[in-house]
């Protein structure tokens, strides 16, 4: 029987993963000012125990201003990388999983309460709310307060604060970092017409759109460690007239594909609520094996990948080089352990855990 591709090795850029299953961001509402807290340990630990080949932390807040809640994890100041650094070291006292880290900046979709408290707009003079920033003064919803259109000067400086997050991501010994460029938040709001209506070098122009995503790219490239990758993470499509397209996306990737970009993780929607997204099993892996067409770079595949046999045949077919699995991982954080026992592969494990193998799957963890 030959090996399951899913299982096996995977190189993003010089950091070699030992399969091809990763576990997406997750955002947990749980940190106080930016700073990791008690639940990060917990969480981030737990799933690294699952033998997935990298865990992304969740959407990580280059600037206050850039958190979705005042409840987002950040990476701005000292007192936020000391907090993480903590939990950093607590997950890889017990864990070799490559932990990466996505650097994001919410934009018009700032200052909401968490899901559980209902997700909506905190209002710009409420005590745990703030002015939210865009390209242009559109707001996602009709209710919502308008966000601040960015000035040039402002925008240098959000450039800069990605690239200081990124510096402090190196101290921390992160192995590898995802730009957010996805689901509606900032730089997916440059990159869409549909949220972007500038007149200067920031919008009309496919050219003009994606500028500030790349040199977002070019400025975190430059400071993290070469030997460590950098990748992105797109919404290939709005799912709504007049936005954001496949063929736009194609566009980009090919650009971030010339300047040594390491892996993109192709998602979709999140910018309007205007969207009609024909939600389903895979309804995302075209769209990745779309991008895939064009680069040399891997590709992710996420959404709705929740069975092995399904995951083994998108890498297998070339629909993408790899999978990435959000919520399916909270529900069953053991979830490549059960899809090496299905599909005849090895797969990590603690010592602490090798007697909970079964016995019809005796040979199912690797030697430690």
């Amino acid at each position: 029987m030959p090996s399951p591709r899913l299982f096996e090795p995977l190189k993003l850029g010089q950091l070699e993963l030992a399969n091809r299953i990763l576990i997406a961001p997750m955002c947990q509402y749980s940190a106080h000012e930016g700073n990791a807290t008690d639940w990060h340990t917990i969480h981030l630990g737990h799933l690294a125990l699952s033998g997935a080949g990298l865990l992304i932390l969740e959407a990580t807040a280059v600037s206050p201003e850039g958190r979705i809640s005042p409840d987002d994890l950040g990476l701005w100041n000292d007192d936020n990388e000391q907090a993480l650094k903590a939990t950093l070291e607590a997950v890889r006292a017990h864990s070799t999983m490559p932990l990466g880290i996505q650097l994001g900046h919410a934009g018009r979709k700032a200052s909401t309460h968490a899901p559980w408290d209902g997700g909506a707009q905190i209002a710009p003079d409420d005590p745990r709310g703030w002015q939210a920033v865009a390209p242009s003064a559109i707001a996602w919803g009709e209710e919502e307060n308008a966000p601040h259109a960015l000035t040039l000067e402002e925008i240098n400086d959000i450039r800069e604060q990605f690239k200081r997050a990124a510096e402090r991501s190196a101290r921390l010994g992160i192995e590898a970092i995802e730009l957010h460029a996805a689901h509606g938040y900032l730089l997916h709001q440059f990159l869409s017409p549909l949220s972007n209506q500038r007149s200067d070098e920031y919008g009309g122009s496919l050219e003009n759109r994606t500028r500030l995503t790349l040199e977002i790219f070019d400025a975190v490239r430059d400071v993290f460690p070469q030997e460590r990758p950098v990748g992105i993470r797109i919404s290939a499509t709005d799912w709504a007239d007049g936005g954001w397209r496949v063929e736009e996306s194609q566009a980009l990737a090919r650009e971030l594909d010339a300047r040594g970009c390491s892996f993109i993780h192709v998602s979709s929607g999140g910018l309007t609520s205007a969207q009609q997204i024909p939600v389903g099993p895979s309804y995302q892996v075209p769209l990745a094996r779309a991008i895939g067409e064009v680069v040399e770079m891997p590709t992710i595949a996420v959404g709705l990948i929740t069975e092995p046999e399904q995951a083994e045949a998108i890498v297998a077919t070339g629909d993408a080089d790899a999978v990435a699995l959000a919520r399916t991982m909270l529900y069953n954080p053991r979830w490549p352990w059960h899809a090496a026992a299905a599909l005849g592969a090895q797969v990590s494990a603690p010592n602490q855990y090798l007697r909970s193998q079964p016995r019809q799957y005796k040979d199912l963890f690797l030697d430690q």
